[in-house]
């Protein structure tokens, strides 16, 4: 394989545009012919960037930066013109391509749909579905070389078994299933034949020049499969705070003050999704787990007996959250992960049909997650029943969501609690698997090798229990929770297993084809059945006029349990103990669902679904349904006027900016009595704030530093470092009742001594020291001051994007930043972390969609990047100007309306 290519000829004119000023010589010509249909800033940058870089290799000879700034980055992008052979394909397929690259896909069967699915993908995107899969079977060092995190990366998702699992589920899948992923990875395999890596995306090239890039492997249905695993992973639940619990106990030792920390839902100010009197399948039955449920009574199993039991809980717990979080991003985590979605029936809308609204928050970089792309049978029949157009993920086949002739439908995480820590106790190679009978069990035990390239392998023993994987053994976690014995050995040493229910084989990938082809309600019922992890909330809509609801997912069932700690799933459990054993899953006609409500529409955005106990438990940590709030009370309110919705009332109310942090926190700060003008200019800039947080905002700006002061200075005292608040939905909660006692534990800043503080003198404390900040980080003047300057968007590329990649090849790499209105729980969910003391944007809506059931071609559609996965083509960002201002482009779906908005059309034949 050739790792560079001839260097530009000496004396080479300049460039004639006068964008690029005269800098521009000596840029290659390829490299001058894959910049030309740039926009000019983003030209500009880009060519600046490769100057420098060749100036950089002149003065310094330095061999990675001379292959990328020579590399002829034209070279991976395809052909979406004229005929291209497919071998495989039964027939010609057609594509057309729109103004945004989209493409609309036709042919005669299923299999040559997803054939040419396959082959499109690999196309624009096939370093980011290898990355994936390297990823997601664990041999990211593989791809990436000796780095150490990707090692422990790998050493922690072999522990899991992603691999293992999907490579079970094949066996699971329908016939059909198992089919149309064949075929989809025949159409991958079809583009990578006869081409080097360099041909296929200009990541491989970077790589090469430090370390040999073996030929990409071919495509495996497997490889689909185990990427399922990733999305369950990052929307897998309460995770998060099941760690947290523990370690604020070992912290605080107080259940109480736990419990303030991670308050129940409240029902009186923000809805769930449904009310009991619209479940149409309206059950007595309650939980199975109690949801009264306080904090642990046994000081020996959580570590509450102090001193140095809490220490190493701790610190065990500490060094958990950080192991585990050594798998990489691939889908989203954190407060704004969730999702909007709301349906609106016919009654309310001015077509008399439905309209239909999702914009899941995911992580967004560079490419982004979703690639989007219409499945269009010819003729379609029962052999090939497939009309659909919508989202999906480059390495999977088919559409994730959104609609086809007859239904829409949206997804957002429904948060349930799929996870338990069992605390185990191990001795040798056995765990005790019950301890009043003193029953001891064999360990599971297999070796890993983990392939580093340009270093030594390193192998890894995987350890097993009937929970799940010991997650202890790669933590290097000695005890992890409370003290051993004395002996250390009766009654064996400490260890951590992780249950997951997406470590049980399913039907996951069947369910995506069944929702493709969905017709109705009970088609919804029986594709949800199949969706079993990530247990998502779903709400579509139909071309006949219904809504509704459907709660899909593979939910643990658990007994209610009077034993040492909660067993309700929200801390770690005892292993020993098999009253705290998953009891199966709850059955599929339990799981709440509902059609055509009263109200005429449903809002779904990650808040509580049920009331009070109905039906099945779910789980105790929902989002706090600030956004969920918002959405009903603008419904609600263009309801009472009598004017009814259109598409571009959905696309406003995605774009809703209002803080219901700002609602909640400045009446109280403005009753603050700050002295000096300089200290209290801040606060003037609230007085008669509309609470929106516009990129052009001042207000916005200050109090968005208020916000994350305030947390510093009531929290960071109490708590770990790792639990520092990210300053989501929780946080406000838990703030908003602290409000109300102005004498409460947490106020008190224990660092100071002999003195304790109040609620006011911390709010002054925020309010001043944000005024100071914001003097140092923005300007003197609060005029002056902006949230778009602070609350930026910065697209990484996952493997050349970010620190430790040479800042010039980071530029080529990374679209140019942002800036972004918007916040966590904020409808548009533009999400930032608090606790890292930065303002910028890590989570956010990774598309927006919005379906017009009436007249499916006026329905729109938007991404955060673009469809191209190649930083050369035009298309690998330019949709990012639009998404960020909130606005939207056409989504054509009839073969008339494509055909109209077609700039490109290909031909695929066998």
């Amino acid at each position: 394989m050739s790792s560079t290519a001839p260097p530009a000829a000496p004396g080479s004119s300049p460039d004639d545009d006068p964008t690029s000023g005269p800098t521009s010589a000596g840029i290659p010509p390829e490299l001058e012919e894959s910049l030309e249909d740039e926009p000019a800033p983003r030209r500009r940058s880009r060519l600046r960037s490769v100057v420098v870089g060749i100036a950089v290799v002149v003065v310094l000879a330095l061999v990675a930066s001379t292959v990328f700034a020579v590399v002829t980055v034209r070279r991976p992008l395809p052909d979406h013109e004229g005929t291209q052979k497919v071998p495989g394909l039964s027939a010609d397929v057609e594509v057309r391509r729109d103004a945004q690259d989209v493409p609309h896909v036709y042919g005669d069967s299923a299999e040559d749909l997803f054939l040419a699915q396959g082959y499109l993908h690999a196309q624009d995107r096939f370093f980011e579905m290898d990355y994936r899969r390297h990823v997601t079977s664990g041999r990211l060092a593989e791809l990436v070389g000796n780095v150490p995190e990707a090692v422990e990366a790998d050493k922690v998702i072999r522990t899991f078994g992603w691999r293992r699992v999907a490579e079970e589920e094949w066996h699971l899948i329908s016939d059909s299933t198992r089919e149309y992923l064949q075929a989809y990875t025949q159409g991958v395999n079809a583009y990578l034949e006869e081409r080097d890596p360099e041909q296929l995306a200009v990541e491989y090239t970077v790589l090469g020049a430090n370390a040999e890039v073996s030929e990409p492997e071919p495509w495996d249905p497997v490889d689909s499969l185990a990427w399922l695993k990733a999305m369950a992973w990052d929307l897998r639940g309460n995770y998060d705070d099941e760690l947290d619990r523990a370690l604020a106990y070992s912290t605080l030792g107080d259940s109480a003050l736990v419990d303030e920390l991670f308050p129940a839902y409240d029902e009186s100010g923000n809805a769930p999704v449904l009310r009991t009197r619209d479940l149409a399948n309206r059950t007595d039955d309650g939980p199975a787990a109690g949801s009264e449920a306080t904090g642990p009574e046994d000081a020996d199993i959580l570590g509450s007996a102090g001193g140095e039991a809490s220490a190493r809980l701790e610190s065990a717990m500490d060094a958990t959250r950080t192991a585990l979080d050594a798998v990489p991003v691939l889908v989203g985590r954190g407060d704004a992960s969730g999702s909007n979605s709301w349906v609106v029936s016919g009654e309310h809308t001015a077509s008399g049909k439905p309209l239909l609204a999702n914009d899941p928050h995911l992580a967004l970089s560079s490419p982004g997650i979703w690639s989007q792309v219409g499945l269009h049978c010819n003729e379609v029949t029962a052999e090939c029943p497939f009309d659909v157009a919508g989202f999906s993920f480059a390495g999977f086949p088919g559409v994730i969501i959104g609609h086809n002739a007859d239904l829409a439908w949206g997804l957002t995480n429904m948060g349930a609690d799929v996870t338990d820590f069992f605390v185990e106790r191990v001795r040798g190679d056995t765990w005790l698997r019950d301890s009043e009978a003193e029953e001891w069990e064999p360990l599971d035990v297999r070796t890993e090798t983990i392939r580093v390239a340009g270093a030594s392998p390193v192998d890894l023993t995987v350890r097993s229990t009937a929970h799940g994987p010991l997650v202890s053994d790669v933590l290097d976690v000695e005890d992890v929770v409370g003290s051993p014995t004395e002996s250390g050995t009766e009654f064996g040493e400490y260890d951590v297993a992780l249950q997951w229910t997406a470590l049980q084989p399913g039907r996951t990938a069947d369910a995506v084809f069944a929702f493709n082809t969905a017709r109705d309600e009970d088609d919804v019922r029986d594709a949800a059945a199949q969706f079993e992890v990530p247990a998502q909330s779903i709400v579509f809509a139909t071309t006949d006029g219904h809504i509704g609801y459907q709660a899909p997912g593979r939910i643990p069932e658990r007994d209610d349990v009077e034993g040492p700690v909660p067993s309700d799933g929200t801390w770690p459990r005892p292993g020993w103990d098999p009253r705290y054993d998953w009891q199966g899953w709850v059955p599929e006609e339990r799981m709440p669902r509902a059609l055509d409500p009263a109200q005429g529409y449903v809002v779904a955005a990650n808040q509580a679904v049920l009331p009070g106990e109905s039906g099945p438990f779910l789980t105790e940590d929902w989002d706090y349904g600030y956004r969920s709030e918002r959405i009903r009370t603008l419904l609600d309110e263009q309801i009472s006027t009598g004017r009814p919705f259109d598409a571009a009332d959905m696309n406003r109310i995605q774009n809703d900016d209002w803080s219901p942090f700002a609602a909640a926190l400045v009446p109280v700060l403005l009753e603050l009595d700050v002295d000096g003008s300089f200290e209290s200019a801040g606060l003037e800039l609230l007085a008669d704030w509309d609470y929106r947080t516009d990129v052009d905002s001042p207000a916005a700006a200050y109090f968005a530093a208020v916000w994350r002061n305030l947390l510093a200075e009531t929290f960071w005292d109490d708590l770990p470092e790792s639990m520092r608040p990210e300053g989501g939905s929780r946080w406000l909660q838990v703030v908003q009742s602290m409000l109300e006692r102005p004498d409460d534990r947490f106020w008190d800043d224990r660092t100071t001594v002999n003195v304790v503080e109040t609620r006011d003198e911390i709010l002054t404390r925020a309010v001043t020291t944000a005024r100071r900040d914001l003097t140092v980080e923005l300007s003197k003047e609060p005029a002056d001051w902006t949230w778009g300057t602070l609350h930026s968007l910065r697209l990484e590329h996952p493997v050349l994007g970010g620190a430790g990649v040479p800042a010039f090849v980071r530029d080529y790499m990374n679209p140019d930043p942002v800036r972004m209105p918007g916040g966590s729980s904020i409808v548009n969910a533009t999400g930032w972390d608090a606790g890292t003391g930065s303002f910028a944007v890590t989570t956010g809506p990774s598309m927006r969609m919005v379906v017009d059931l009436a007249d499916l071609d006026a329905s729109t559609w938007v991404t955060a990047t673009g469809t191209s996965g190649h930083p050369a083509s035009s298309h690998y960002d330019d949709q990012l100007g639009a998404w960020a201002a909130g606005e939207t482009f056409a989504w054509p779906f009839s073969r008339e309306a494509v055909e109209a908005a077609a700039e490109a059309r290909s031909t695929l034949t066998p």
